[in-house]
């Protein structure tokens, strides 16, 4: 898998200051996409031992609220098989810590259920994800006052209750 960047005082990708991984690769190709550079799955650098390592690093601060997932898309299977044993790290390292991730596939349609997105790992990733903004961006519905994402029809999800529920539940502040 390759990465795109890494942003390590990230405040506009969810709560607090987190860092963030913009991974490459997105079958998407959504119309205004402000890095369609990221579609691209040899895009970047390559996401290595080393790179883990310094991200898991840069969460150690008390001020870092948590980790985020961009892209890119993080759930093309293909990441996902990278991302999820990453994820697992970064959860047995900082349990108190938040994990976002921005996804074009919706959770309850394509996240869930059989579709191009699912594979052997999803499940897992889901489960060490708490927010899931889901859902493609779609240029006429653009709002820039929105918090934490670009579209109307984007969702902000809470993936723990959602998951517990069996229902998608809107993530609260």
């Amino acid at each position: 898998m390759n990465y795109a960047a890494i942003k390590k005082c990230d405040i506009a990708n969810g709560t607090g200051v987190r860092t963030s991984l913009f991974v490459s690769g997105c079958r998407h190709h959504c119309k205004g996409c402000f890095q369609p550079e990221t579609w691209d799955f040899d895009f970047g650098n390559e996401f290595t031992p080393e790179i883990e390592n310094d991200i898991i690093e840069s969460l150690t601060p008390d001020y870092i609220e948590g980790l985020t997932l961009l892209g890119g898309e993080p759930f093309e299977p293909e990441n996902q098989r990278v991302l999820v044993k990453f994820l697992k790290r970064v959860r047995e390292a900082y349990p108190d810590k938040s994990i976002w991730c921005y996804s074009g596939y919706l959770f309850d349609e394509e996240l869930l259920k059989d579709s191009k997105a699912r594979c052997e790992v999803t499940d897992e990733m889901l489960s060490y994800i708490d927010v899931l903004v889901d859902g493609e961006f779609v240029l006429e519905k653009k709002n820039i006052m929105l918090k934490f994402r670009g579209s109307e029809n984007q969702r902000i999800i809470d993936v723990k209750k959602s998951l517990g529920t069996g229902e998608v539940v809107p993530w609260e502040v």
